[in-house]
């Protein structure tokens, strides 16, 4: 087994505390935000906060994995962190024991923010390191986040 992580760092000029709040909305958001790649979120167990357990459902865009459920594991809201994990699909199983994720908003002075993203993972036995599928999902986090972006810009009023 080996550990592995990465981060990546966005900049913003969206204020971190309306990002925050979207992240909270997550199960609502993405599904409308972003069709092409989540067609679906559902509140398995809990309502949104500390346990709740969602289910994810992707396009066929998403040629890794279909589905995955994800647990709330730490809401932080002084400090605007939001962690979570996979618990059942995705790549649990395939390729990977455990993944785990961080995001953090910082404030920036002047307005806009800076977003941290986190991954931790502990990949099977045998399952060699893939710098190239890494880039890949930094990408395309990075991706999804700039639509929540320019949704949150075109909407001015949203999550405030």
């Amino acid at each position: 087994m080996v550990a592995g992580s990465f981060s990546i760092e966005i900049e913003s000029p969206v204020e971190a505390k309306r990002l925050w709040n979207a992240v909270l909305d997550t199960h609502n958001l993405l599904p409308k935000q972003a069709p092409g790649l989540i067609s679906s979120i559902t509140l398995v167990q809990g309502d949104g906060g500390v346990g709740t357990i969602r289910h994810v459902n992707f396009t066929a865009a998403n040629k890794d994995f279909s589905s995955v459920k994800e647990k709330v594991d730490l809401i932080d809201e002084a400090n605007m962190v939001y962690c979570f994990s996979h618990v059942e699909g995705g790549l649990l199983g395939k390729k990977v024991a455990s993944i785990s994720y961080k995001v953090k908003f910082i404030p920036k002075v002047g307005g806009g923010s800076i977003t941290t993203y986190t991954c931790d993972f502990d990949s099977l036995p045998g399952v060699p390191h893939d710098e190239a599928k890494i880039e890949e999902i930094k990408a395309d986090t990075t991706g999804l986040f700039k639509q929540v972006e320019e949704y949150l810009i075109a909407n001015p009023t949203l999550y405030c």
